[in-house]
């Protein structure tokens, strides 16, 4: 099959970005999305001219570092997917494809579709640990927990923090990244002891970074390729307005 492929170029976060078109030719429907980009670099190299720039590392859907907009949507078209199982059989042959990083005030290009996440990382040091010692797996396990809440945990815990849903929110909203991370440790009781300050700290960090905030479009859920749920936001907010008033009653 041969597609058109309209690239984001960009040098760096100061310099101004364009669209660039490249074809590609005799791409094999089997080839995963990011394998089709190393086909079209390794023939951007042999002209001499620049690679592509894009993350990437396990390829499996596990590490949340590949991340890109492919025709408007957040890891492509295909849900429940990240960028690097989507295969090239989800399009046609004589498709164009427009391919762009992640935009957000918060994610600041590197270069071409390559941008700096760090700021999610920030938000987890602010809270997503825990104080209290859990010993070893058998000494964790022998702390008895309802069925449903452990599986609710897992759930949240589910996020990779690729940031896809930052990119599809209009407001370039962390709300869900942040309602995960505050969610799966909350659920548990070894998360307890943080659990009103952990709501507080995160939801403060994410809101230093940048991040807009949440208007309930839902395009976070839509696109988030482990299909995390909007009601972790809902837990969340819970959490967060009960420390709030608890916190200013103690100071008051």
């Amino acid at each position: 099959m041969n597609v058109t492929l309209h690239v984001w170029r960009q040098e760096n976060a100061k310099a101004k970005g364009r669209f660039v078109t490249y074809e590609a030719p005799d791409v094999s429907p089997d080839m995963s999305f990011l394998e089709m980009l190393d086909v079209v670099n390794e023939r951007l190299i042999e002209k001499g001219e620049q690679p592509i720039a894009f993350d990437h590392d396990c390829r499996e859907g596990i590490c949340g570092t590949c991340g890109q907009v492919v025709n408007g949507v957040a890891h492509g078209p295909r849900s429940a997917t990240t960028l690097c199982q989507l295969h090239m059989r989800s399009f046609k042959d004589g498709d164009t494809i427009t391919i762009e990083p992640w935009r957000a005030k918060a994610f600041p290009v590197i270069k071409d579709l390559v941008v700096d996440r760090s700021a999610m990382d920030r938000i987890i040091q602010t809270g997503g640990f825990v104080a209290v010692g859990t010993g070893s797996a058998p000494d964790a396990n022998a702390i008895p927990i309802p069925k449903p809440d452990a599986e609710l945990a897992m759930d949240a815990a589910a996020c990779i923090g690729c940031g896809a849903c930052v990119a599809a929110c209009p407001n370039a909203s962390a709300m869900l990244f942040t309602a995960a991370k505050v969610s799966h440790l909350g659920l548990l009781p070894q998360g307890q002891p943080e659990r009103a300050s952990r709501a507080l700290e995160m939801v403060s960090a994410m809101d230093r970074e940048g991040f807009g905030t949440c208007t309930n479009h839902a395009e976070c859920e839509a696109v988030c390729p482990k299909e995390v749920s909007l009601r972790f936001i809902a837990r969340m907010n819970r959490d967060y307005l009960k420390s709030s008033v608890t916190t200013s009653a103690k100071r008051g």
